[in-house]
């Protein structure tokens, strides 16, 4: 493409200079032309001197053109500059980072809950042991346990939250690890954000569903695991995505808060940024 724009230009500029040479000579042999031809020689040296004119004005419209378009092109750009640059001053400030606090909690989920979103076979509010096949938990949830874990959390740096969700995660148990992947197909999956009246904090809801016969969780005793991992996005109130890495630090695990349950005091917690802040368009 470039080349034919470039040809172009060259082309009349080739045409205008032969047109004019013979524009010259049909001036200065004009005695001869009209000697030869009468007047209608004349007409001919006229006509070709006319011919010369239109080329030229052509290539001067040409240069005109070509240069407005170049200044278009200059412009768009300067406009995405300044456009990437003013959603980049936003999202550089409307961002939000969450840090979890005090202990997780982990239960045996609602049966309420199951009946209506994995029986209808709607599980993007959960996620599945990866080593299960996607395909084979609605029709057979019997064969299933489903899980809770509940984790306060605080906004370290930033506005409100308005979603949390979660692309990986990952339990550790005496050098085990137990992986969780989402199982609606999607890239992540979304979780509940709940806020506790009597505790005045905000708490993250994670669904997890594994085989029945896994030794993940088992309600009757405790369960320890000493560190998760959670690949994770946050949105904030104002649209700006960030993604990270929390892992969490925990021991002595108990069973203190409701039957069936475990505790497990959070030690240490830290989060690591993967992706900058970016404005996203997210729809429920």
């Amino acid at each position: 493409m470039n080349q034919k724009k470039l040809s172009l230009p060259s082309i009349i500029v080739i045409v205008s200079a032969v047109v004019f040479v013979l524009s010259i000579l049909s001036l200065a042999f004009g005695d001869f032309l009209a000697d030869t031809f009468d007047v209608i020689g004349i007409r001919i040296a006229m006509l070709v001197v006319a011919f010369a004119s239109f080329c030229s004005s052509s290539l001067f419209s040409m240069m005109i053109y070509q240069h407005n378009r170049t200044v278009s092109r200059i412009n768009d750009d300067t406009n995405r500059r300044a456009e990437l640059f003013r959603e980049q001053t936003f999202a550089s400030s409307n961002y939000s980072i969450i840090e979890f606090i005090d202990r997780m909690l982990i239960y045996d989920e609602s049966e309420r809950y199951v009946a209506r979103y994995v029986e209808p076979k709607s599980m993007e509010f959960h996620m599945l042991d990866a080593r299960v096949n996607p395909a084979e938990v609605c029709p057979n949830n019997e064969r299933y346990r489903f899980t809770s874990m509940k984790i306060p959390f605080r906004v370290l740096e930033g506005k409100y939250v308005s979603r949390i969700a979660i692309e990986r995660l990952s339990f550790e148990r005496n050098g085990f690890r137990f992986d969780f992947i989402p199982c609606s197909g999607a890239a992540e999956t979304g979780v509940f954000i709940l806020y506790n009246e009597t505790t005045k904090r905000n708490n993250v809801i994670i669904n997890l569903i594994t085989p029945r016969d896994a030794d993940f969780f088992l309600s009757e005793k405790i369960n320890a695991f000493s560190k998760i991992v959670l690949h994770m996005s946050i949105t904030s109130l104002l649209g700006v995505k960030v993604k990270g890495i929390s892992q969490l630090y925990f021991t002595n695990p108990e069973q203190v808060e409701m039957v069936g349950s475990n505790t497990y005091r959070i030690n240490s917690a830290t989060f690591t940024l993967t992706e900058l802040p970016q404005v996203t368009h997210y729809l429920s």
